[in-house]
């Protein structure tokens, strides 16, 4: 328990038992968050128990109210909450009746016939008796007021709407005495809509004024007296007020802060109580729970002695959670190739939980992109008689492998009839041995380049709670070696040739933060047109770094990355670092930075966009390895590595896109890239001896087109030269 000043605040497990006729609200709680608006009305239920609690206090030390007293009965109040069911419905007496009658409380009938307990929300039953002490009580009016007090025990006048002058209005304690507290007097006189000094009242009227002074909310009991006097007659409303507020408890709160608990109700502490605050303070607590879609509530409230207000919140714990597999075309429970602990072992929901129905949307959205599923929902069910929630996961299971064939373009190609075009096939496994293991072997051909690559994934290794993931992959690749050695004068193509072979880990190690490290060997060299292997180019600038045919390189890999929402246009940061290992002297040694980021900002429909990349190499590296510069994911207006190729580059982009027409949106770009006089440093200088500028900007316009492989980019962009190029783009720019 924690104590802050007068507020205790005590936390333990609560166990709800459903009754049978909740078995319907709960078999639907996945809709809950809808009826959970209805929450404030059910939660005046408890406030008119508080009520009596308040009216009754002096008769025991200790004021309790007809509390649930078991699990079914907690569970009942959730219920009704989320149905709306209420019943606010304080007991107000009225009365209209003369001191000097007080034979009638002698008679062993407490009042019976002079004072009704009213239990209706709307109406209160009134007695009226205006007489005189010195007139005889055999009079014909004396005897029709007795009759009308006497008739059907507590009815209202023959003539509800007979109109009787009322001379004056006061407020005072229900032993006639004038309240302690005047600013209460003032609260209840300014409560009075038809009651007024020298004002002719019927008893509905004032059975409505009697309202109004208990839904001002200070008072627990009002009973109007009507006093025969000589300068007319006098109404005083006989009010009880409620005890000031001086400590609070909250039970079963597990997940509810007790520091909002105390926010929530410290502007009444020292205060007497007030039900519309009250009312206000247990709205917010359960507005907190459907902020969060917690499945919880106030499920009670009471009074003690001693001005000490008692909560009782409900929460609804997880018992169990199981997997239940559908066929995809009859929606048939079936066999499942997944294993269930696969499944489980990607929810961030557990059981002894309070149940979250925005968790288990987040955990929804973690199993569909494992990429095994085709459908996913989650139905919590009532768990027996316990009060908890049992979830339902059901699964609809997508093929798990298959052939598919596709083709594309390559950027690295600039010259030549459809020599950029490049076909695809593959076959991929996405569930090897139901633990959402992948296997993808693929080959892509073009007229020039060749990718043929196996590559294995364990997406969740087994044993980690870390969510680390792994990566094996061979290659055997063949791309065009232009972005560095291209624009030879005899239009001879060179491709570099690699076999790489590597293993990766990955990870998430805080929010919006993954990391990955890994080791990899590569085998490269270049080629002619003939396949042969060559040292080097037309300008005999070298094509290895140690002086052979091919260059072994052993890396040790790190990365870094930062995603904000995920959009395109949101912010994002990434770091690579590539240190080669001289495991043997002949091997490689040199290490590599590569950073670069992205931030969006959108005013109105129009979003600008930001983009810098940068990076620097030391050591021994192959020359084909430079950074090149220039092209449709660098300085667009320029060929692919036109701009040039060093040791470091440097290349920003600035963005203004805005909506077209449907899917079609226009951007205006300019960009900008320079390798900062590094071109030199490279073995043989490439691009010195192709005249690479080595910095340059280029300018444009084009049009974007979403579509299922991505936005479709078609741009056109004008180089510092004055000289226009088109480029054509499938997705974001890197």
């Amino acid at each position: 328990m924690q104590r802050h000043d007068d507020v205790h605040f005590s936390s333990s497990s609560i166990r709800i038992h459903s009754s049978s006729h909740d078995q319907s609200f709960l078999a639907n709680l996945q809709s809950c968050s809808k009826t959970l608006a209805s929450q404030l009305s059910t939660t005046r239920l408890s406030l008119g128990r508080l009520l009596k609690s308040l009216k009754n206090r002096h008769s025991s030390p200790r004021f309790t109210q007809n509390r649930p007293n078991s699990p079914t009965q907690m569970l009942n109040s959730i219920t009704q909450l989320m149905i709306g069911k209420s019943s606010l419905a304080p007991s107000v007496s009225l009365s209209l009746i003369h001191p000097a009658q007080s034979i009638w409380s002698d008679s062993g009938a407490d009042n019976k016939g002079l004072t009704a307990g009213i239990n209706s929300p709307l109406l209160c039953c009134a007695s009226l008796s205006l007489t005189r002490p010195s007139e005889s009580t055999q009079s014909v009016e004396g005897k029709d007021v007795i009759q009308q007090q006497l008739q059907k025990g507590h009815s209202v006048s023959r003539n509800a709407e007979e109109r009787v002058l009322i001379s004056e209005v006061l407020v005072r304690t229900k032993d006639g005495e004038e309240l302690e507290r005047k600013d209460l007097e003032m609260e209840a006189l300014a409560a009075l809509k038809a009651c007024r000094a020298n004002s002719a009242l019927t008893i509905r009227e004032v059975q409505e004024d009697v309202h109004r002074i208990i839904e001002s909310g200070y008072f627990c009991s009002c009973t109007p007296v009507a006093v025969d006097t000589r300068d007319g007659i006098r109404l005083m409303f006989q009010v009880e007020p409620n005890q000031e507020f001086r400590g609070l408890v909250c039970e079963n709160a597990n997940v509810l802060p007790s520091k909002f608990i105390q926010e929530a109700f410290q502007d009444g502490f020292g205060k007497v109580i007030n039900i519309k605050r009250l009312e206000e303070a247990i709205t917010s607590i359960n507005g907190w729970y459907m902020e969060r879609g917690l499945f919880g509530i106030v499920s009670d409230i009471d009074t003690l002695s001693g001005g000490i207000v008692r909560l009782q919140v409900a929460e609804a714990e997880v018992n169990n959670i199981s997997i239940r597999f559908l066929d995809r075309k009859t929606g048939e429970p079936t066999k499942g190739k997944t294993r269930v602990e696969t499944i489980l072992r990607q929810l961030t929901t557990k059981k002894g939980q309070v149940y979250s129905m925005l968790q288990g949307k987040r955990d929804v959205d973690t199993v569909l992109a494992m990429g095994i599923m085709e459908d996913v929902s989650i139905i919590p069910q009532p768990a027996g008689d316990s009060g908890k929630v049992d979830l339902i996961m059901n699964c609809v299971e997508r093929p798990s492998g298959g052939f598919s064939a596709g083709g594309g373009i390559s950027s690295g190609i600039t010259s030549g009839p459809l020599s950029g075009l490049i076909g695809s096939f593959a076959y991929s496994h996405r569930n090897i041995l139901g633990r959402n293991q992948k296997l993808n072997v693929s080959l892509e051909r073009g007229q020039i380049d060749s990718i043929f690559r196996i590559n294995y994934t364990d997406p969740w290794i087994e044993g980690d709670d870390k969510r680390t993931s792994r990566s094996i992959m061979v290659q055997n690749s063949r791309t065009p070696g232009n972005l560095v050695h291209g624009n030879q004068p005899d239009n001879a193509n060179l491709t570099i040739g690699r076999v790489t072979a590597g293993i990766e880990y990955s990870r998430p190690f805080r929010p919006k933060w993954s990391g990955t490290a890994g080791l990899i060997f590569q085998h490269a060299g270049a080629r002619d047109e003939q396949g042969n292997p060559i040292i080097k180019d037309f300008y005999s600038s070298p094509l290895t770094a140690s002086g052979k045919t091919h260059d072994d390189t052993l890396l040790a890999k790190f990365e870094s990355i930062y995603t904000g929402s995920g959009d395109h246009g949101s912010t994002m940061f990434a770091f690579n670092m590539e240190q080669g290992l001289p495991v043997l002297p002949e091997w490689l040694f040199f290490n590599r930075v590569n950073a670069r980021t992205r931030k969006g900002i959108h005013i109105g429909p129009t979003r600008f966009l930001f983009s810098l990349s940068g990076g620097h190499v030391v050591g021994n590296f192959s020359p084909h390895e430079a950074f090149a510069i220039g092209g449709t994911n660098s300085v667009r207006g320029y060929e692919e590595g036109a701009v040039g190729s060093g040791r470091s580059y440097v290349v920003g982009s600035g963005e203004v896109s805005f909506p077209m027409r449907g899917p079609v949106e226009g951007v205006l770009f300019t960009d900008y890239g320079t390798d900062l006089g590094s071109g030199p440093t490279v073995p043989g200088d490439p691009a010195g001896a192709r005249l690479k500028p080595g910095s340059g900007y280029g300018y444009g316009f084009g049009v974007r087109v979403d579509s299922p492989l991505g936005p479709l980019r078609l741009e056109y962009a004008f180089n510092d030269k004055h000289t226009g190029r088109f480029h054509f783009g499938v997705g974001h720019r890197n």
